[in-house]
């Protein structure tokens, strides 16, 4: 089999579809498999997986496992030479997968492989492409320098903005929202480490690939991001969950116990400050003209184009006549 597909699942069912419907259409003519780990929603998504994607491998938690845990969960059950996996708050073009495994099939080494994405304002995101995180790359993240100094490199360090957005190439660290592993190479090494709940396991899964001698690639297929849909029912959660992770991947990986403990402090504080101040639950109001398109009119990949071009400009939505539903 060539690839195993794997979306964790919490409370987005309507993404969900979308997302599903976007992927099989991607996997024509590709022998591959499709595994959708929930973690406790207790929601329709079973139901409506089950009916609208009957080849689809449902498994259902009864608990929230965390990401980590629950893609390992399938992880361990994929038969697929690659495996793919994938936020359920994403859409892929018609021929993103053909793309991706024919450009992984040629790759010297190839570890793992990340793409480009975008956002529903069709905004380039920096997290698609990141250099391993250093003690200064981490507190430029954490303090917000690298927002203050945009164009420097200096402040940036935690992006590869060496690495154009539509070149492809080497790059450290990939975002688990779309991240391509080579499950032959690897085999166990590509598990993800369980300590982490939510946030920073792709860094620590990247980070390890490369320390098995393997390369990560990125590779600019567009793709679109809604980014954090599953995070916005809990928000306290997310706060604590990034920077929790922020901190056990320098205490994992830090070669200096004095590096790991400024880390500490510093992410300590900074998540006592954003749970304070509430910025994040703050969405400024969108006034801009609402363009409504239709799946039975478009193809994905078009709509991810529309979205690039006008997401700035208009409020993008897409209709979905099959499941009558608006995202």
């Amino acid at each position: 089999m060539k690839l195993s597909v794997i979306i964790v699942n919490y409370k987005v069912q309507d993404y969900l579809l979308q997302c599903l419907d976007a992927l099989y259409n991607s996997l024509s003519g590709i022998d591959a498999e499709v595994f959708v780990v929930d973690n406790a929603s207790n929601d329709e998504s079973q139901k409506l997986v089950e009916n609208y994607f009957p080849k689809t491998i449902f498994i259902n938690n009864a608990e929230n496992v965390g990401f980590a845990k629950a893609n390992n969960q399938a992880i361990k059950m994929a038969k697929g030479d690659y495996v793919l996996l994938l936020n359920p708050d994403v859409i892929i073009g018609e021929n993103c997968i053909k793309h991706v495994c024919d450009f992984a099939d040629k790759a010297s080494d190839f570890g793992a492989l990340g793409v480009r994405m975008i956002n529903l304002e069709g905004n380039f995101l920096p997290e698609s492409k990141r250099n391993i995180p250093s003690l200064w790359a981490a507190f430029c993240k954490f303090s917000g320098l690298s927002k203050l100094f945009k164009n420097s490199r200096c402040f940036n360090m935690y992006y590869n903005t060496v690495l154009s957005d539509d070149q492809s190439g080497e790059s450290q660290i990939l975002a688990g929202a779309f991240m391509l592993l080579n499950k032959k190479a690897l085999g166990k090494e590509m598990l993800f480490d369980e300590q982490f709940f939510m946030y920073g396991e792709d860094i620590d899964l990247s980070y390890r690939i490369l320390q098995s001698g393997l390369k990560n690639y990125y590779y600019p297929e567009t793709i679109l991001h809604y980014k954090g849909e599953s995070s916005k029912s809990d928000i306290k959660k997310y706060v604590s969950s990034f920077f929790d992770a922020m901190i056990l991947y320098y205490k994992k990986h830090s070669k200096s116990i004095y590096a790991y403990y400024h880390v500490n402090m510093a992410a300590s504080m900074l998540k006592m400050f954003t749970l304070f101040t509430k910025k994040i639950r703050q969405s400024p109001r969108d006034n801009r003209k609402r363009l409504t398109y239709s799946t039975s009119d478009y193809s994905y990949s078009d709509l991810i184009q529309k979205i690039e071009i006008k997401g700035g400009v208009n409020r993008i939505c897409i209709y979905h006549p099959k499941f009558s539903i608006t995202i």
